[in-house]
């Protein structure tokens, strides 16, 4: 079942001592990972990089759909923008549950894949009200015509304070930010309207409100403040560390 929508997989409540999976580690492995895994070793067509393995980790060459592991062999799984790849998702999110106990996945929105479209995404997701909700691109006819990768990647989180305190009170906008425990409740390519719309339809109010938070102007004056702190404090230890190398 969901259990929250964190801000970052850098940001999980993984305690200490807990054994960490990361599945598709790529180039940007978890540095909670004990063990990191991933199909492809010479092939960088999913990824933007090598493949990476930092000193404490043992990397696994296997395929996130038939995991190498006993069940429950981790306390948390971590499968960051891996999933939108999977040839048979089912067997990816089944396989995750199977052998941890809890876990974060995160993938592009639908929001996030219409400005940020990648060719090798062969899936679009969403979190709709606790649901994970995956459609097929190619039965999608989806087909964006421009990719503002530079804008919202580049350029924004190195020029707008603004667009950092909107990272980190909407993150849901680009990306889907799922931690479950026991068992992630998905659907895969629903001809439900109720899911479908989402996909194919403009979006209403109540529609929003099942995929946005919800937060009264406290609640949001109060998110808006923590993000800010955030913000100084990342900016003052990164120029800590400047000073120090």
């Amino acid at each position: 079942m969901k259990i929250g929508n964190p801000t970052s997989r850098l940001k999980l409540n993984i305690k200490p001592g807990e054994k960490v999976l990361d599945i598709g580690s790529g180039d940007f492995p978890h540095p909670r990972a004990n063990v990191v895994v991933d199909k492809f070793i010479d092939d960088n067509t999913h990824r933007s990089g090598d493949i990476n393995v930092l000193n404490h980790q043992k990397f696994i060459q296997a395929d996130g759909e038939n995991l190498p592991f006993e069940d429950n062999e981790f306390d948390y799984v971590v499968s960051s923008h891996a999933l939108e790849h999977a040839e048979n998702p089912d067997l990816f999110i089944k396989e995750m549950c199977r052998v941890g106990k809890r876990g974060y996945v995160e993938t592009p929105s639908l929001i996030g894949e219409f400005l940020i479209p990648k060719n090798s995404h062969k899936w679009v997701l969403l979190d709709v009200d606790g649901t994970l909700v995956l459609y097929e691109k190619e039965k999608l006819g989806f087909n964006p015509m421009l990719d503002y990768g530079e804008l919202f990647l580049s350029y924004f989180p190195r020029k707008s304070i603004g667009w950092k305190i909107m990272q980190r009170t909407h993150h849901q906008m680009l990306t889907v930010n799922y931690e479950w425990k026991d068992n992630i409740d998905f659907l895969i390519n629903p001809e439900d309207e109720k899911y479908l719309n989402y996909f194919k339809r403009p979006w209403d109010l109540d529609m929003i409100g099942k995929v946005m938070p919800q937060r009264g102007m406290k609640g949001e004056a109060q998110i808006v403040t923590k993000a800010f702190f955030d913000i100084v404090k990342s900016v003052i230890k990164s120029k800590f560390l400047k000073k120090n190398r």
